[in-house]
Order: C-alpha cells, then sequence, then structure tokens
C-alpha cells in the first residue's frame, strides 16, 4: 500500500527536491564559493545566484543522470531548510518546555543554565537527524522518469534566477 509520500503532487516535490540538491552539489563542485539557494515545487525548482544558464542546464542533467545512476547522496544537502527547520524544533521546543511551571522572572534565570545545556543537545541531535528526514521525508533521490523539461533564466530585481521545469 502506498504511503502519503508517494502521493503524486508530494512524490513530485520530493524527487524535485533532491534534483534540487543534486544540481546544487554538481555546481558547488565546480565553484565551491558559489553562493545559491534553491526552492522545489511540484513543477521542479528555482535556482537563486548568479551562475551562467548553461552552467545551470550542464549541472541540472549531470545530477539527473548521477541520480539515475545511484548517487544517492546527491540528495541530500548539508544546508537544506530541513536541517535548520528540525534544529529550531527541537531547540524551540526543548526551550519551551524548560519553561513550563515558571512562575517568575527568578524562577526562568534559575532555570537558564538547564535551557542552555537542552538547547545544545537539541541542536547536536538535530545534525544527523535533519540529515535522515531529508533521506526518508523531503526528497527522493529515485527520480521514477523525472526528466527536465526546460530551463528559464529570469532577473527578480539584481538577483537572477534559472527555473527548472520537469515532468514525469
Amino acid at each position: 500500500m502506498p504511503t502519503i509520500l508517494e502521493w503524486g503532487p508530494l512524490s513530485r516535490v520530493r524527487r524535485n527536491h533532491a534534483l534540487e540538491h543534486a544540481t546544487l552539489q554538481v555546481l558547488a563542485e565546480h565553484n565551491p564559493t558559489l553562493r545559491m539557494a534553491g526552492y522545489s515545487d511540484t513543477g521542479g525548482f528555482w535556482l537563486l545566484g548568479d551562475v551562467p544558464s548553461e552552467q545551470v542546464d550542464e549541472a541540472v542533467h549531470q545530477a539527473l543522470a548521477r541520480l539515475e545512476g545511484g548517487e544517492h547522496n546527491l540528495a541530500v544537502h548539508p544546508n537544506c531548510g530541513t536541517n535548520f527547520v528540525t534544529a529550531g524544533f527541537l531547540a524551540g521546543t526543548l526551550g519551551w518546555l524548560s519553561m513550563l511551571g515558571a512562575r517568575n522572572t527568578r524562577d526562568k534565570l534559575e532555570r537558564w543554565p538547564m535551557i542552555v545545556s537542552l538547547v545544545t543537545i537539541a541542536l547536536i541531535l538535530a545534525q544527523p537527524l535533519g540529515l535522515l528526514l531529508q533521506a526518508r521525508v523531503t526528497t527522493e533521490a529515485e527520480m521514477g522518469g523525472l526528466q527536465v523539461s526546460g530551463i528559464q533564466r529570469q532577473q527578480r530585481g539584481r538577483l537572477p534566477v534559472h527555473r527548472v521545469f520537469t515532468q514525469g
């Protein structure tokens, strides 16, 4: 029985997210100082950053081929928002739980060392957990016939962006 993660639109976003990450990693292999960001949706993904369109085109197709060739590690990116959300959720939740029952400022200040310790532990745990969530939930490295149907360069103010369209 299929899971919710295999549902059409969600599956498309997860596969596009994996291809976005793989593309960013391929681009970084060629230019480690490159500063870019991405955003995926059902129709493909956006790449924000100043990079020539020819490099984007080459990187997208190379990333797709490498994912299809089994390099599934490319689908997980260390600077993905999933990692940041995981860290924020864990740290915020432990910080909030630490304050339950605190009645006044003195109670809160007395808990400060415990809060800092728990939030630090949360941030340490969030690193591997965020990567695991990417690999199992927010990306899908099996492309399942996903194809690149086009790439367009646009200018958003002073920020160049590329829209990568996918289908399948």
